[in-house]
């Protein structure tokens, strides 16, 4: 049960990243960008190809985040300079995507024009780099002997360089995307998805920032991408299939457990919200009536609750602060007409 709870953590910090990248559309652009589902591939099939022909993992990972950049840039020129609808411009790409992406993998095999899927069992990947540098300076033993002598843990993980390094690149690229959004262009791209007309009126190039923010946020869903399927050892056409809205669940629950004060607290609340979904995920999955091909529903389950709970809390929060008021009210009614008639 523990090994399979640091799995959900691990892949979880590398759905943050997906996360991210949503958060920046949905949230900050006010943009339904559906080319995630197709980005997210396009990532995958980009790192996957270039390490089967030989690159070195940290390029290729480079490479899909620049792929996935030049995809989001073309959805924002669809709506922009081709006027189509935000909705339906990510739903084009998404489904172009497809195609791009199959003849992507296709690139990994010389007698395949498309290809499905490839697979990267045998294959360095990022990770199997980082993971033999933490166990030559010794990091496995002393994490895996203090949960088991320490903490008590009857099994603990004997690798720990996947979650040491997508926990580090994950919380830099949070920190970068904090700073980004501080920047004159990141308080552009904020204040077009909250007015775009007022923006508009201080001669900024709304165009630009919309193309520029899809951009950024399609390369951070192409990074995750490729992180996952080197983490799982292959790039399929389908797996991108519902990641917007395993994004979308990630931010919600995030913003509804942690809140939205600042972008620090934002930014940390939907990392937090794609471990949360992962956990959730898991052990769902751990009960007995429950099957892997329940994911879709167990997924949607997840988004409903995370969608309906909040606002019945904070139903209930505002009944007691009426009730609260009127209680005050009533006290102060009282105590004016105890005064009265004294006076009287």
């Amino acid at each position: 049960m523990f090994t399979a709870m640091f799995g959900s953590v691990e892949q979880g910090i590398i759905y943050a990243i997906m996360a991210l990248g949503v958060y920046l559309t949905f949230r900050v652009l006010d943009f339904p960008d559906l080319t995630v589902d197709g980005s997210f591939v396009t990532g995958a099939a980009t790192a996957a190809m270039m390490i089967v022909l030989g690159y070195n993992p940290i390029l290729a990972t480079l490479a899909a985040l620049v792929a996935g950049f030049i995809a989001g840039c073309m959805t924002g020129l669809l709506h922009t300079k081709g006027k189509i609808n935000p909705l339906l411009s990510g739903i084009l790409m998404m489904i172009a995507l497809y195609s791009i992406n199959l003849r992507i993998m296709g690139l990994s095999d010389e007698n395949a024009v498309v290809k499905p899927n490839i697979p990267l069992m045998s294959s360095d990947s990022i990770f199997s780099q980082f993971q033999s540098l933490w166990g030559n300076i010794g990091i496995d033993q002393a994490l895996t002997s203090f949960l088991k002598n320490t903490l008590g843990f009857q099994t603990a993980p004997s690798t720990w360089g996947t979650i040491l390094i997508v926990l580090i690149l994950t919380l830099i690229i949070k920190s970068i995307v904090d700073w980004f959004l501080k920047t004159e262009v990141g308080l552009a791209i904020r204040a077009t998805g909250d007015n775009k007309r007022m923006i508009r009126s201080f001669s900024a190039n709304t165009d630009g920032l919309i193309v520029l923010g899809l951009g950024v946020s399609n390369a951070l869903v192409a990074l995750s991408g490729a992180l996952i399927a080197q983490y799982s050892k292959f790039a399929d056409a389908n797996m991108g299939i519902g990641m917007i809205v395993i994004g979308l669940a990630s931010v919600i629950i995030g913003e509804a457990i942690f809140g939205t004060k600042t972008i620090f607290r934002t930014t940390l609340a939907v990392v937090a919200g794609a471990i949360i979904y992962r956990i959730i995920y898991a052990v769902a999955l751990q009960i007995d009536w429950l099957d892997t091909s329940d994911m879709k529903l167990i997924t949607a389950i997840i988004v409903i609750l995370a969608l309906v709970i909040p606002q019945l809390v904070e139903k209930r929060r505002e009944k007691i602060r009426k009730e609260k008021r009127r209680i005050q009210r009533l006290e102060q009614q009282r105590e004016l007409t105890q005064g009265g008639n004294h006076l009287a």
